[in-house]
């Protein structure tokens, strides 16, 4: 990953959808940590106005935009949730831009390390050799049910199915470099956060 003199060493962040992704990512950022969201860079690529928006509307069409202009990411998410080539199709449209936006911010970060939190970091396969180190957060799948339910207003059975289609926690546990287990006490999050940053500054000082 390239980046500025001063922030050159890069962790890529992941987790299954309800494992507290943001909530780690926000106590790495309240240490320093020159954060990166590809989450909120998707965002705003398809907010009104946003550089995706003409070729998404080109190949979906308007229908797909809410009143305000953005994309509608609850219509065009069950639309590829059934139909996988639109889903691609979809991908490739975003995923160029979203690099080109990660580097972006990652030549004008100020702190420590990178952190990049990718949510399907290890479905996409690219990200892997564009970090030094993948950190995932990792909870027991009902709890990710349960909170997902709690959060969102879904069923467990549409969380179920939306998990059926990230890489399962095996997957995600394999080919991870550190893990936070994000089941216990708030105490217990924030001494695992405190105790890897730790070493990602010590590893960003010597690369």
């Amino acid at each position: 990953m390239s980046a500025g003199a001063a922030t050159v060493f890069s962790v890529g962040l992941t987790g299954g959808i309800g494992s507290g992704k943001s909530t780690v990512a926000n106590l790495f950022a309240s240490r320093g940590a020159a954060l990166i969201d590809t989450d909120a860079i998707a965002h705003s690529l398809t907010a009104p106005g946003g550089i995706a928006l003409p070729p998404v509307v080109a190949h979906f069409g308007s229908a797909f935009l809410s009143a305000d202009g953005a994309m509608n990411r609850a219509m065009m998410r069950e639309h590829v949730f059934n139909h996988p080539a639109e889903k691609k199709i979809l991908e490739q449209i975003l995923h160029p831009l979203i690099r080109q936006e990660v580097e972006r911010a990652a030549q004008q970060a100020a702190g420590p390390y990178l952190l990049i939190a990718v949510p399907l970091l290890v479905e996409s396969g690219r990200w892997r050799d564009r970090v030094g180190r993948i950190l995932v957060v990792d909870c027991p799948e009902q709890l990710q049910i349960g909170r997902v339910v709690a959060r969102n207003g879904m069923t467990a059975a549409q969380v179920r199915a939306i998990m059926a289609t990230q890489a399962s926690r095996a997957e995600r546990l394999a080919v991870a470099d550190d893990v936070i287990r994000n089941d216990a006490e708030p105490d217990s999050l924030v001494a695992q956060v405190d105790r890897l940053h730790g070493l990602y500054c010590a590893l960003a000082a010597a690369a």
